[in-house]
């Protein structure tokens, strides 16, 4: 099966062991992965801000730089919502733009999903950890996987969830910008819930959040991990060395 991974700009900026674990996990389970360099942002951040013209202009490029293959997979569900639901409207009034958009749309998957719907992986069966590990259910995911999803995923691990495990950690793109006193408010409360649980490994699939809760655990000496699901994958199938 012929995949192309989409790697998102905060995963490679900050985060490319995400990447470079689902390129390894994909090989695994028999996938040709293929890394198209002439990739950039799907458009999300100019979407979220109100300017849809440029978030056209990105997922126009998207489509052609992904047309030539099979599938395409991203760590991010964030960026998968983004492709899936908002990038055919946008293209809605250029007949062959919109409908390359709406073939990115159909072959694009958050990995996860990919894993369980298209390869019939099954993840819980797979992973391992050594420790108690809690989690962070991104907002962004809800439209992709749910929050019954995750928690089967990481079903035979020690997990110890949050109080609440529909807070959001406060990021929100620009939000954490333009209103930082709630975002910093935000995180706040989700960083002591992560903190109650007792687990210092926190599996998050969204590297916004990441970075958004790791920064905020690293300010308040906070002993909290965070680990994307594919690198914890990678690692109990013996393709990554554990990192600490």
């Amino acid at each position: 099966m012929d995949v192309a991974l989409f790697i998102t700009c905060l995963s490679d900026t900050f985060y490319p062991r995400a990447g470079d674990a689902i390129v390894r996990v994909l090989r695994h389970f028999g996938c040709r992965v293929h890394f198209p360099a002439g990739q950039t942002c799907c458009g999300q951040p100019a979407f979220n801000s109100g300017f849809h013209r440029a978030a056209a202009v990105l997922i126009r490029r998207m489509a052609t730089v992904f047309e030539p293959f099979t599938h395409v997979v991203t760590p991010s569900a964030s960026c998968a919502a983004m492709v899936k639901q908002h990038g055919p409207p946008l293209l809605a009034d250029d007949p062959g733009a919109h409908a390359a958009s709406v073939r990115l749309a159909e072959k694009t998957w958050e990995f996860c999903t990919f894993l369980r719907d298209r390869l019939n992986v099954d993840i819980a069966a797979h992973l391992q950890a050594r420790e108690p590990v809690t989690f962070h259910y991104p907002c962004h995911a809800r439209s992709i996987y749910g929050l019954d999803d995750l928690r089967a995923w990481l079903s035979r691990l020690d997990v110890r969830p949050p109080a609440r495990t529909d807070l959001c950690c406060g990021f929100g793109g620009l939000f954490a910008v333009e209103f930082p006193e709630l975002s910093a408010a935000m995180l706040g409360d989700k960083l002591d819930e992560l903190a109650a649980t007792g687990a210092r490994l926190v599996i998050c699939n969204e590297s916004a959040c990441t970075l958004q809760m790791a920064g905020g655990a690293h300010r308040r000496g906070l002993p909290l991990r965070f680990k994307h699901l594919a690198e914890l994958l990678a690692e109990s199938l013996g393709l990554m060395e554990a990192a600490a």
